[in-house]
C-alpha cells in the first residue's frame, strides 16, 4: 500500500513529464543518492564498521569497476538500445579514451584532469564517427562486423605507434596521479566519490537526452529508419550523433578505467572479450534502458565474486578443493545461460522485471 499514486495530481505538463513523476520514486532516489554519496563514505570512515568490512577492497575491486562499466554500458545502450545500431567496438573506444587522456596529461602542461577526460571523450567521439560512417549504408550483422574492424584497428594502432604510449617497449602506460581542482584523489574512497560524481552527472544527462527530441529520433530510426526518414528525421545526422555520443561515454569510461581503477593499462587489456562483456551487460540489464545499464553492470561484476565466495564456502564446509578453473568456467556457462534466458523469456532484461514489479505494486492487492 506504500507505492500508490492516489492524491498525486499533476496540474502542469512539466509535472507530468518530470524524471520521476511518482513521489515515492523521488524519495527513493534521494535516499539512494544520500546512501551512496554520504552513507557509504561515512561507514568506511567509522572504525567499528571498517574493522568488520574491508572497504578498500569493496571500493577498489567492486564499486569503482561497477560504476565504470555502468558508464561504458550506458554508452553502448545509447547506440544499440536506443538508436538500434549494433556495435562490437566498445572496448576500442574505451582504449581511445584511456590513451588520449594519458597523452593529454603528458603533453599539455597544466591541463586540468577533468578537461583531459572530456577531451579524451571528444577524441573517442571523433573515432566513433569515422567508424560509424558505414551505418549509413549497412545495418544489423554487417554493421557489427564493421565496428569489429574498429576493435582490431584501434588495438593494432595503439601497439604499432609508439608515440601513443610514450614509446613504451611493451605498450603499457601508467596513468598520472589523479588531481582534481588541486585535490589529490589518492585513496579508494576519494576515487570512488570522483567516479560516482562523474557517472551520476553523465547518467542524468543521458536520461534527459533520450527523453528529448534527440532520443525520440534515435528510437524512430531504431524502429524503422525508412519511416523515420519519410517523416523528416535526418538519418545521417541521427546515426552519426548516436555513434559520437556513445563513443564519448565509452571514452570517458576508458579514461576512468585507466586513471581511477587500474592505474596501468595496455592495449591487450581492451580486447574483444571486454566488448562482449559490456554487450552482455546491456542484454542482461535491459536494452534501451538507463537503469538496465546499471543493473547489468552490477550483475556481471558481482556474479564472479558471488561464485568465488560460494566456492570458498563449499571448500570450507566439505573439506575439499574444487578443481582449478572450475569456478571461472561455471561463471562463463552461467553467463551464456542467462543471456539465452533473457533473450527468450524477457528480452528487455532486469530493467523490465523491475518495471513489472513496480506496476504490480501500484495495483496490489487488486488483480487488475
Amino acid at each position: 500500500m506504500l507505492y500508490r499514486e492516489a492524491g498525486q495530481f499533476k496540474t502542469t505538463y512539466a509535472a507530468d513529464q518530470q524524471l520521476f513523476p511518482i513521489r515515492q520514486d523521488r524519495i527513493g532516489m534521494a535516499i539512494l543518492l544520500a546512501v551512496v554519496f554520504v552513507g557509504v563514505p561515512l561507514a568506511a570512515a567509522t572504525p567499528a564498521i571498517a574493522g568488520a568490512i574491508d572497504f578498500n577492497y569493496w571500493f577498489s575491486g567492486v564499486l569503482i569497476p561497477f560504476l565504470i562499466f555502468s558508464l561504458a554500458a550506458l554508452g553502448l545502450n545509447i547506440l544499440t538500445g536506443y538508436a538500434g545500431q549494433l556495435s562490437l567496438g566498445t572496448a576500442a573506444f574505451m582504449a581511445v579514451g584511456a590513451f588520449a587522456a594519458y597523452n593529454f596529461e603528458l603533453r599539455v602542461p597544466g591541463i586540468p584532469m577533468l578537461v583531459s577526460f572530456v577531451l579524451a571523450g571528444v577524441v573517442a567521439a571523433l573515432i566513433g564517427i569515422v567508424f560509424g560512417l558505414p551505418s549509413l549504408r549497412i545495418k544489423g550483422f554487417y554493421l557489427a562486423v564493421a565496428t569489429l574492424a574498429a576493435q582490431f584497428f584501434v588495438v593494432w594502432a595503439l601497439t604499432k605507434f609508439g608515440w601513443l604510449s610514450n614509446y613504451s617497449s611493451s605498450g603499457v602506460i601508467t596513468a598520472q596521479k589523479l588531481v582534481v581542482f588541486g585535490w589529490a584523489v589518492d585513496t579508494p574512497v576519494k576515487r570512488y566519490l570522483l567516479v560516482l560524481a562523474i557517472v551520476s552527472v553523465m547518467a542524468l544527462a543521458a536520461k534527459n537526452m533520450v527523453r528529448s527530441s534527440i532520443g525520440r529520433a534515435w528510437m524512430a530510426v531504431r524502429d524503422m529508419d525508412v519511416a523515420a526518414e519519410v517523416v523528416g528525421i535526418p538519418i545521417m545526422k541521427t546515426k552519426l550523433l548516436a555513434f559520437a555520443i556513445s563513443s564519448f561515454y565509452c571514452g570517458v569510461a576508458g579514461a576512468l578505467y585507466a586513471f581511477a581503477y587500474l592505474g596501468t593499462v595496455e592495449p591487450a587489456g581492451f580486447e574483444l572479450e571486454l566488448s562482449f562483456r559490456i554487450l552482455f551487460m546491456i542484454i542482461v540489464g535491459g536494452v534501451g534502458s538507463i537503469l538496465g545499464s546499471f543493473l547489468g553492470a552490477a550483475f556481471i561484476v558481482l556474479l564472479p565474486i558471488f561464485m568465488d565466495l560460494s566456492a570458498a564456502s563449499i571448500e570450507r564446509s566439505f573439506g575439499f578443493a574444487l578443481p582449478a578453473g572450475l569456478v571461472s568456467n561455471l561463471t562463463l556457462i552461467l553467463f551464456g545461460a542467462l543471456i539465452v534466458f533473457f533473450l527468450v523469456v524477457e528480452p528487455l532484461g532486469l530493467a523490465r522485471l523491475w518495471q513489472i514489479a513496480k506496476e504490480k505494486l501500484r495495483l496490489w492487492p487488486f488483480p487488475h
